[in-house]
């Protein structure tokens, strides 16, 4: 039995009323990168929409009321990819609301001190450390990151799911989520202020994570220990789409983060391809990635927060020229055509699936800030990849 699976009929149903099932081989046959200007022009409709929509939730019906947090990971993930956006818009309410945004939360990370998902808001103060803030935005990241090398846990990466608070193991990185939230902002942070003790700790603790959850033979991550044994409905191994996304996506974050001299560098960019490598071919003909890596392609839902990320992360690759352009072109310009049918006339993101731990059931009004994020950050790279114009 599938766990936390829909059933084969009613997953084919939902894929049948999906916005792109009829005509897949045309759709994929037409897709190709509009010019910037219209890349951009969908980035900051998306945005716009996002950022008149922060408080209001009622349009997230299983979103926690942690999501009105903007230190929580979930609205974290929009922060993050907005400074993406506001890198390559000439309009500054990008970068004002980064900024008012920081002031607003006094620069800090998440209450959580050990906790990765608490981390990644970091990601966003120190771009804006970058862009004008200045060492007040770097501070309170810097002190919070200072608590844990002063006393870093050491206990083991089995995720044991507690009946209150979190599990024991989440104070490491023991789900795969973790490795977009933290290692990018300790990169960063030891990259600007100097300190190598910040990458250092993040290599270590990347490295036990990859150990422990990623699958040699599938080239992918376990979401965490719990999946290891847990099969699909035809016996396939479970590969969350948007779990391994935030690995990837992760990764094209991360590596820029590097000097190209860094000996470290060699790790992650030989990890970058060779889950690439394993993506382009688990592509739908319609442009998305289905919410269970290895499941039915003809009988999937559409969605779009692991679809946003690989984009991203693809579309970075070619650019970053480590990715042949030849072969993954063709695959970020169906995806990005994917995402464009998902966002609904007023900008709205659709097909994101919401808040879970593994794949799950998906609607076209269903979205959430982190799937807005995923698109975003997929929209600067295919912006950086497509022609002026």
């Amino acid at each position: 039995m599938r766990l936390g699976l829909w059933g084969p009929l009613a997953l084919l149903g939902a894929a049948m009323a999906s916005p792109a099932f009829a005509g897949e081989t045309a759709v994929a046959a037409a897709a190709s990168l509009p010019g910037r200007a219209a890349v951009l022009a969908a980035a900051e409709r998306v945005a716009d929409w996002q950022l008149g929509h922060l408080d209001d939730l009622g349009y997230m019906p299983r979103a926690s009321t942690s999501a009105k947090n903007p230190r929580d990971w979930q609205q974290a993930a929009f922060w993050v990819a907005l400074t993406h956006l506001a890198d390559r818009s000439r309009a500054p309410r990008y970068r004002d609301a980064i900024f008012a945004k920081g002031r607003e939360a006094g620069w800090r990370l998440g209450d959580r001190l050990y906790h990765a998902d608490d981390h990644l808001i970091g990601a966003a103060w120190i771009w804006a450390a970058r862009h004008g803030a200045g060492a007040e935005a770097l501070a309170p990241t810097r002190a919070a990151f200072d608590k844990i090398l002063a006393a870093p846990m050491t206990g083991g990466l089995i995720f044991a799911t507690p009946e209150n608070g979190d599990p024991d193991c989440t104070t490491r990185w023991c789900w795969c989520d973790a490795l977009f939230m933290a290692p990018p902002t300790l990169f960063a942070l030891a990259r600007d202020t100097g300190d190598a003790r910040y990458a250092a700790f993040a290599d270590q603790e990347y490295r036990a994570t990859t150990g422990a959850l990623f699958d040699k033979a599938e080239h992918l991550y376990f979401r965490d220990s719990r999946f290891f044994d847990r099969r699909g409905e035809h016996g396939e191994k479970l590969f969350w789409s948007r779990g391994n996304g935030w690995v990837f996506s992760g990764l094209a974050r991360l590596i820029p983060e590097l000097d190209a001299r860094d000996p470290r560098r060699a790790y992650y960019v030989s990890l970058f391809k060779e889950m690439a490598a394993r993506l382009v071919v688990l592509q739908r003909p319609n442009g998305y990635w289905a919410p269970s890596l290895l499941e039915d392609p003809k009988a999937a839902m559409d969605e779009t927060s692991g679809t946003g990320f690989f984009v991203h992360g693809l579309a970075w690759g070619i650019k970053a020229g480590l990715l042949d352009r030849k072969r993954t072109l063709p695959v970020v310009e169906r995806g990005w055509a994917a995402l464009q049918r998902a966002v609904q006339p007023d900008g709205r993101l659709g097909w994101v699936q919401q808040v879970s731990d593994r794949p799950d059931a998906v609607a076209a009004t269903d979205t959430q800030f982190y799937g807005v994020g995923a698109y975003l950050l997929a929209g600067a790279a295919v912006y950086d990849l497509a022609e002026a114009g």
